[in-house]
């Protein structure tokens, strides 16, 4: 049976600082941009603000985290236990296995296997990482891809991880390149569905290609400029997932002005129809 979850990209402007990954070309190192935002809510006691809303579990964006400290991961482990929720999936939201540059790569590559880590301390069952940059059309840069999120779950399996990728950036931005990337790589990894990242009119027979390899799906409507939700076309993308036999996470994304909170209960009201 679904249930319930929440991306914390949905309370981005509640959790404090946002801390982005990017790639320093000059230097040849990452960094981190920080983003200033206000925090009325600490991560730690998310999860269980989550549950006294009705979540059954959390997913989080790696740039949420404030430490990454051994003691931090430790903390946040421990609030999810307490609470009684999930955190299913760690959505790490940087990283290109599709790099042309070698030193990009590689350095790419062991900052996704540092998160990985992360991971499993902090009790995520899940990491997303995203596929890579290059063009949807590039078939070597598919294969390419395929076999490093392979070499990926494998070093996540061996600490309780399991690696999924997501119909996000460019190189699965189609549901054909989404299929051929999950024809090679096979069961070794999981997927997300985002409701968000194809477009319309052809989006719900690509939806119809990636559901079943699908552990979770990013509920996320069209929003108008007063954040609220195109419901016929929202409602119709659940009915898609319905009809997959879909059986998972429905995570909640609201990035809308407003209130995040008011904004997720807009859309809650209409998925509880399909939970």
């Amino acid at each position: 049976m679904s249930y319930l979850s929440v991306s914390t990209w949905s309370l981005h402007r509640l959790l404090g600082p946002l801390r982005w990954t990017g790639w320093d070309e000059e230097r040849r190192t990452h960094v981190t941009h920080v983003q200033p935002e206000p925090e009325t809510i600490a991560l730690l006691e998310l999860p269980r603000e989550a549950a006294k809303r009705g979540y059954e579990a959390v997913e989080i964006c790696h740039f949420h985290f404030p430490s990454t400290e051994p003691d931090y991961l430790s903390s946040l482990r421990q609030a999810f236990e307490e609470s009684g929720i999930s955190f299913d999936t760690l959505l790490l939201d940087y990283g290109d296995l599709t790099a042309r540059d070698p030193a990009r790569l590689e350095a790419d590559l062991a900052l996704i296997r540092r998160w990985i880590g992360i991971a499993s301390e902090a009790g995520a069952k899940r990491i997303r990482v995203i596929a890579g940059q290059a063009p949807h059309t590039d078939g070597d840069a598919i294969r390419a891809s395929a076999e490093r999120l392979k070499e990926l779950s494998a070093y996540a399996s061996s600490v309780g991880v399991k690696v999924v990728s997501e119909n996000f950036q460019a190189l699965t931005t189609t549901g054909e390149s989404c299929a051929k990337l999950l024809g090679f790589t096979g069961d070794s990894i999981g997927f997300i569905t985002d409701f968000g990242n194809f477009e319309a009119p052809s989006k719900y027979d690509e939806f119809r290609a990636i559901l079943p390899h699908s552990l979770s799906v990013h509920a996320k409507a069209a929003y108008d400029a007063d954040g609220f939700p195109d419901e016929a076309e929202f409602r119709r993308c659940l009915d898609t997932m319905k009809e997959s036999g879909y059986n998972g996470a429905v995570v909640l994304i609201y990035d809308g002005p407003g209130d995040m909170w008011e904004g997720l209960e807009r859309i809650r009201r209409i998925v509880s129809d399909y939970l």
